[in-house]
């Protein structure tokens, strides 16, 4: 039997934009190492593998390199999958079992709102490695989760025109580094950017699971829990985000792309 593929742009209404993410939804359980050799075959920052199960769908996604715990833009082009391609219904909650829980999509108009886990960092001592891969650039906060850095640097400015030291990002003992600022000067409340090539990915486009950080760390800075973000890598992509207590709601919206099928069956 063969298999489909969707890829589809995340975070993005038009093409080309966003986060792109494959997507394959098969009808059982397939084996790690074939899933992780269709996610470097297809060398996106994140392919997205699931199948039906009693309350939804299994979930697990993989880099290129290695398979995570938590991914935003694939699990919204596996929502926005399930719906285009006919297996739920527009009206029906997409449920997804994954290693982070389970979450949640709804569609409300053209968005897809997604029901995350809540990230907060802890304030944290900056890394000689880190400052340097930052150009030495001035910072108002460093902080961490158990994965992540989170460096807010002083401008908006300062955040788009960085051109980090990704072999140096490497050399840290952890899984990305999110770098922010306040969006004092364009139209959103914050702006970011998300580097992890210790798992593939130089720069990630948009990162869904980074704003589940981000969401908390600007509730406590600015005093509000509503926000509208923008992911200021090359493709870009705008975040619709909210905060309620341990949760953290992400809206996006995603379009189709490419359709194709494998030629080699799932193991």
């Amino acid at each position: 039997m063969t298999q489909t593929v969707i890829q589809v742009d995340a975070f993005t209404n038009q093409p080309f934009a966003g986060n792109p993410a494959a997507v394959c939804v098969m009808a059982q359980a397939a084996e790690a190492d074939w899933m992780g050799a269709i996610a470097a075959e297809m060398n996106l920052s994140e392919t997205a593998f699931l199948y039906p199960i009693e309350d939804g769908f299994h979930l697990r996604w993989f880099t290129p390199a290695a398979e995570v715990d938590l991914c935003g833009h694939a699990t919204l082009a596996s929502a926005h999958t399930l719906w285009s391609e006919g297996h739920l219904n527009p009206e029906q909650e997409a449920r997804f079992h994954t290693r982070s829980g389970l979450l949640t999509a709804i569609r409300e108009g053209d968005w897809i709102t997604l029901n995350f886990p809540s990230n907060p960092v802890q304030p944290a001592a900056m890394p000689p490695a880190l400052q340097a891969a930052l150009q030495n650039l001035p910072v108002k906060f460093v902080g961490k989760d158990a994965k992540h850095y989170l460096v807010e640097l002083e401008t908006e400015s300062a955040v788009r025109e960085l051109a980090p030291d990704f072999s140096l990002i490497a050399s840290l003992p952890m899984q990305g580094v999110i770098v922010t600022s306040q969006g004092n000067e364009s139209e959103f409340d914050f702006v970011s950017r998300f580097f992890a090539p210790t798992i593939g990915i130089n720069e990630d486009p948009v990162t869904g699971a980074a704003h589940c950080s981000l969401a908390p760390y600007w509730q406590e800075k600015l005093g509000k829990s509503i926000f509208l973000a923008y992911q200021a890598s090359a493709r870009g992509g705008v975040v619709k985000v909210r905060c309620e207590c341990d949760r953290v709601f992400l809206s996006g919206q995603a379009v189709t792309v490419m359709r194709g099928e494998l030629s080699v069956s799932a193991v």
